[in-house]
């Protein structure tokens, strides 16, 4: 995972932005996304009430671990990251100032629980 404010590198592989809103001030030139994976990110609902507030991280991480598991749209999305993953690494992309407490965080352990199952 990485900040698409960073510098993009050749060891990021495959670049997939896993944001709903595109980030301000990145063109999509120096974002260098080869995909935009929004149907995959919290809602609006659920990313407005985290508001990225670190003492509401585990409501938001069970919330999106729940829309995760009901997303139809979750399993061709996993089924497109393993088949890259065959291929070069994948970086997901986001623009959240906080490392620790965002969506990309509960995504990969997710799809770490997900795969380990």
């Amino acid at each position: 995972m990485k900040r698409v404010y960073e510098k993009p590198e050749k060891e990021d592989g495959y670049r997939i932005l896993v944001d709903r809103i595109w980030p301000r001030g990145v063109s999509k030139d120096k974002a260098a996304i080869n995909e935009w994976a929004k149907e995959i990110t919290p809602t609006s609902t659920i990313r407005k009430e985290f508001d990225h507030q670190p003492q509401k991280f585990e409501w938001f991480k069970q919330a999106y671990w729940t829309e995760l598991t009901d997303n139809p749209r979750l399993e061709p999305f996993l089924i497109h990251v393993f088949e890259q993953l065959e291929q070069t690494p994948v970086t997901f992309v986001y623009a959240a100032k906080d490392e620790e407490f965002n969506h990309v965080v509960v995504l990969m352990d997710y799809i770490k629980t997900i795969k380990a199952t």
